[in-house]
């Protein structure tokens, strides 16, 4: 999880991303030499006489590239709430569509149980998750930091 807080002029703003270890051209170098060397294994063994490796192997390869390229499709999904005058929103961009909550910041409630496994915000009947990509404590600390911005006028 990558986190960013910034603030500026009373406003505040807060985005949380996936943690990526890997950038895309990573990601295709690593795949790439998994691949080769997966490929060159099984050819040895094809050429010993083992030759149902191959297909295993091949199955193998595309069950890793599917996973490679589940990552990589949801490698820039993030949630980002701010809070500016007497607006809070919350964004998130997730699948590649974008999704916005506006709620009035005098009336929004911060909404978060002890362990720190669902932290939300309500207002008015509706209700927002956020926090996807943060850890249990760092829920937990953000509930608390969120409760201190809004009520702060």
């Amino acid at each position: 999880m990558q986190c960013a807080d910034a603030e500026n002029a009373g406003a505040y703003t807060l985005t949380a991303k996936r943690n990526n270890s890997l950038s895309t051209s990573g990601r295709y170098l690593v795949f790439g030499f998994i691949f080769i060397v997966s490929f060159g294994i099984s050819l040895a063994f094809a050429v010993f006489g083992a030759w149902p490796v191959l297909p295993f192997a091949g199955l193998e390869m595309l069950v890793l590239f599917l996973a490679f390229r589940y990552i990589e499709r949801r490698s820039d999904d993030y949630e980002r709430l701010s809070i500016s005058g007497d607006k809070l929103l919350v964004e998130y961009l997730e699948h590649g569509r974008l999704n916005r909550f506006e709620l009035n910041r005098y009336w929004a409630q911060v909404v978060c149980d002890a362990a720190g496994s669902r932290l939300a915000l309500r207002s008015h009947g509706r209700e927002v998750e956020f926090g996807h990509y943060l850890t249990q404590q760092e829920r937990v600390k953000l509930a608390r930091r969120l409760k201190e911005r809004i009520r702060q006028p």
